[in-house]
């Protein structure tokens, strides 16, 4: 390991003795000059320091590891391709170089939707992942910088849950907006106009270029890509992103004093996912969806019309997995019947597809996902959808331990599968294969509601003006994080 200048040499042996912390103060440090020229306008600025960071070698390193360290990191791309040993890592922070740089075509798969129909993912290769991975560490303080200050996906220190306390603040006050516009965007990754990407997208445009137009491979043969955006690589969210920014600023100039006027207009967005406030249901659809219209046109892009709809708030508006309704003039955030519903049927079908496991490797298997979704929705008023929903599980849970032995009394298999814990009956408890100590099923009831502090809208972690607020915020969100979450730190700055 060279402790001067450089990170890492190219041998395949100095990958394990990397100092971290020094790449991460070094893409850091840099990252806020960039973000700091943006601010100030400087764009020829804000470039050539995004070259130096694309060109640096603690870059290059921190893009490899990312790559290296997600879920997808044992997926290869049309190359077949992994990087698993310290040298290949270390070969890949050596190789990552602009000139000569070609990309490879995606790997092309589909999965399945909510709706019954499947989404298309390209998978692109570890190579190209990491150098998207690096070009989006020097574009991202400039989104950042640029972001519109309600939107809230895919974005450092942001969260759904950011996006439904904002909603909160727009629609919970007697006088706040009673109109909402859901509006749904048809096919947003895959029809984003590369023209339009290329123009506006302040990056190394050759680059841009090249992995837009790398094409896909679905059942070995190739097809050009005409539209949108990689989807499945590192940088394709953040592209999308980008590429919706500025709706804020749109409407703000289409309705220069909605203020004034008493429109009550408010934008809440998600990624592609957002919702207009407005005080009647004729200037949202008459004047709103006219703007709206002409914004995602200029990038290649519509609105579905089947999805998008306005309503009162008293019906109660789907958003993000939750329910926002005013109940006599109450608003009130729930888990939507949607999502319950899709969550239940998960259960169901884990529990169907183990009938014959040993029920500590059920627990093992279920509990993660009940606290996975009980942990999304703790933010929201959903104590009594947790305790309808411990009701189901266990009738689903009775009825798989009923099957497994059809010729025993209730009680035995009561006394065999259901115990009585803190107070609680019929909880789905089974002793360790060591006989020491137990595996638990997680009750959803028992994750406590604690409202969420939203962020605040100009916060940028790009800027150290905000050093001291990230830093305490980080605390408070490791304090409210229930026990038995694991949630690294790095999780926490993906909030």
């Amino acid at each position: 390991m060279n402790t001067g200048n450089t990170v890492c040499a190219p041998s395949g042996h100095d990958w394990q003795g990397i100092n971290w912390s020094r790449v991460n103060r070094r893409v850091r440090r840099l990252q806020m000059r960039i973000a700091k020229a943006t601010m100030d306008g400087r764009h020829g600025k804000a470039n050539a320091l995004q070259w130096l960071l694309t060109h640096s070698l603690s870059c290059k390193a921190l893009a490899v590891k990312r790559v290296t360290t997600n879920r997808g990191k044992y997926t290869p791309g049309v190359d077949d391709e992994i990087w698993k040993t310290p040298k290949a890592k270390a070969n890949a922070v050596a190789s990552l170089r602009r000139r000569g740089y070609k990309p490879l075509p995606l790997r092309r798969i589909y999965i399945p939707k909510k709706n019954g129909k499947k989404r298309p993912l390209g998978i692109p290769t570890m190579t190209d992942r990491a150098m998207q991975a690096l070009y989006w560490l020097a574009l991202e303080p400039v989104a950042e910088t640029t972001a519109d200050g309600n939107s809230y996906g895919f974005r450092p220190w942001r969260s759904t849950a950011d996006a439904a306390e904002q909603c909160f603040i727009c629609l919970a006050k007697r006088d706040s907006a009673q109109w909402v516009l859901e509006a749904d965007i048809a096919a947003c990754f895959d029809a984003i106009s590369h023209e339009w990407l290329i123009d506006n997208i302040p990056m190394d445009t050759s680059i841009l270029r090249k992995w837009l137009k790398a094409g896909f491979v679905f059942n070995n043969e190739l097809f050009p890509t005409v539209a949108g955006t990689p989807q499945g690589g590192i940088i394709s969210p953040g592209l999308a992103n980008m590429c919706l920014d500025g709706l804020e600023q749109t409407l703000a100039i289409a309705f220069p004093h909605a203020k004034a006027r008493g429109l009550k207009m408010n934008m809440v967005r998600y990624a592609d996912d957002l919702v207009i406030t407005g005080n009647s249901k004729e200037w949202l659809e008459n004047e709103v969806i006219p703007v709206l219209v002409n914004f995602l046109a200029e990038r290649g892009l519509s609105l579905s019309e089947e999805k998008t709809k306005v309503t009162h708030i008293t019906e109660g508006v789907d958003f993000l997995g939750w329910n926002i309704r005013k109940y006599g003039g109450k608003l009130l955030i729930k888990p939507s019947k949607a999502n319950v519903k899709a969550h239940l049927s998960k259960v169901r079908e884990i529990i169907k597809a183990n009938k014959t496991i040993k029920q500590a490797n059920l627990i093992g298997i279920l509990s993660p996902v009940l606290r996975g979704w009980a942990n999304y929705h703790r933010h929201v008023v959903a104590k009594g959808v947790f305790a309808r929903n411990d009701h189901e599980i266990w009738s689903m849970l009775w009825k798989w331990a009923k099957r497994r032995h059809p010729n025993k009394s209730c009680q035995w298999i009561m006394d065999k599968y259901f115990h009585i814990r803190e107070g609680r009956k019929w909880i789905f408890v089974a002793e360790k294969a060591d006989g020491k100590g137990e595996h638990q099923l997680f009750i959803e009831a028992s994750m406590p509601i604690r409202r969420h502090v939203k962020i605040r809208m100009k916060a940028n972690p790009h800027d150290p003006v905000w050093g001291a607020y990230f830093t305490a915020r980080i605390k408070q969100m490791r304090k409210s994080i229930p026990s038995g979450c694991r949630v690294s730190e790095g999780a926490l700055f993906e909030a």
